[in-house]
């Protein structure tokens, strides 16, 4: 058994999730100055996370998973993993977005699953609050090497892809660690850099067949 996990936001989705929802709640200007900072490796992912949704207070549960259900997806997404699962990979996905966007999706992508974190509501209106499986900045290593453990799978038998700061633990975890359209903070980890915006360069760099 082989794992690819991918980050979700600017890597199997083009964009990233809070901003998105930020714009339609009219404080996208403060979020992105955090989420910039955070990508970038400058200010604590958890405070960060905790930071920006607690922007989100008073948005509709419904406008958010409308919003959510809507992202538009990385160019090269869908050939990409379904190479990955013709050669018997588990693709999944660990954001440290929301789960009302990455559940969705594993459906669309066709991944096994995801991890990730959740809004949470009240009476159907976000209050601000965040939790969930993803908010730390050593999150996804942790998260990593449990899947490892329970499915038997070793670092050489494992592939990450992500694009920023908070994806440099589960870089630690495996052999190939693809930074695609990254931040320079992960580049100095990866051993494969993608820097064209179309995921079907992944295949062809580990030299996998694929379809369109």
């Amino acid at each position: 058994m082989k794992l690819v996990v991918f980050d979700f936001d600017s890597t199997l989705m083009d964009g990233e999730t809070i901003d998105i929802l930020a714009k339609a709640h009219n404080v996208s200007d403060k979020v992105e100055k955090i989420t910039h900072k955070a990508m970038n490796g400058e200010f604590d992912f958890y405070q960060s996370l905790k930071n920006r949704v607690a922007l989100l207070k008073g948005l509709s549960l419904q406008k958010a998973t409308e919003i959510a259900h809507n992202l538009p997806l990385m160019n090269g997404a869908l050939p990409c993993v379904r190479a990955l699962k013709a050669q018997n990979y588990k693709v999944v996905c660990f954001s440290g977005g929301f789960h009302i966007a990455t559940d969705y999706f594993v459906d669309i992508l066709g991944l096994d699953t995801s991890f990730a974190n959740v809004l949470h509501h009240k009476d159907s209106i976000l209050t601000g609050e965040v939790g969930g499986e993803m908010m730390f900045s050593d999150s996804k290593g942790i998260m990593l090497k449990r899947l490892q453990n329970l499915l038997g799978i070793t670092r050489k038998d494992s592939i990450v892809v992500g694009d920023g700061a908070n994806d440099l633990s589960m870089f630690a975890y495996a052999d190939v660690r693809i930074a695609f359209c990254a931040k320079e903070i992960l580049k100095k980890e990866a051993n494969i850099i993608i820097d064209t915006k179309d995921l079907r360069e992944i295949p062809k760099a580990l030299n996998i067949p694929f379809k369109e």
